[in-house]
């Protein structure tokens, strides 16, 4: 078994990443693996909770589905088969439209809509290689949660290919799935220790 940490400087695949230890939990970006830091933080969990728990109840007969963390989304270059890919990553929440995508193992393909919740161990990553490479892909709605600050930042893809800011949101707003309009999220629910 060829651990991540004993090599850093390979390339990994998918299939090596199937092949790591169970009790650990990995992503790779661009070949480059990344530990996850250890069990979140009860806010953090709090806070996907709440957030994935009225994504879900909004989608209830529509046809995107909603998956929490550990979920595996590959992030193919092209048409090379699952034991090529060199990008998998667990986002903290993933909506996906296209039934297409969606497999025995996760997710292949870009998802519609990636929420991050920020920690201190994974801002610079999802600050940067993440919210690089899901511009890259095609992730058509970015979130990022700084859960300390109560606040979240909504980036969708523009017509150009490039991720634009379309609002930062705190306690008392609701945000609207660029996805799906008419399912709103309640950020009163979500950051309730803020409230007055």
């Amino acid at each position: 078994m060829n651990v991540p940490a004993s090599k850093p400087d390979k390339k990994y695949t998918y299939a090596e990443y199937l092949q790591w230890p169970g009790n650990e939990r990995w992503e790779i970006i661009d070949g480059k693996p990344f530990l996850m830091s250890p069990a979140p933080l009860t806010e953090h969990q709090r806070v996907l909770g709440q957030l994935f728990g009225q994504i879900w109840m909004g989608l209830q007969q529509k046809p995107c589905q909603v998956f929490p963390a550990p979920f595996d989304v590959r992030l193919p270059r092209g048409e090379e088969n699952d034991n090529e890919i060199d990008t998998v990553v667990q986002p903290d929440i993933v909506v996906v439209c296209d039934p297409a995508k969606i497999d025995k193992r996760g997710c292949k393909g870009a998802p519609d809509l990636i929420i991050e919740i920020l920690s201190y161990s994974t801002a610079k990553k999802d600050l940067n290689e993440k919210f690089n490479l899901y511009e890259r892909v095609g992730v058509k709605e970015y979130w990022v949660v700084f859960p300390g600050e109560a606040v979240i930042e909504v980036y969708q893809l523009g017509k150009n290919m490039k991720y634009s800011k379309t609002g930062t949101y705190q306690d008392n707003d609701q945000i609207e799935l660029g996805i799906l309009p008419e399912l709103a999220i309640d950020l009163s629910l979500v950051f309730p220790q803020n409230q007055a």
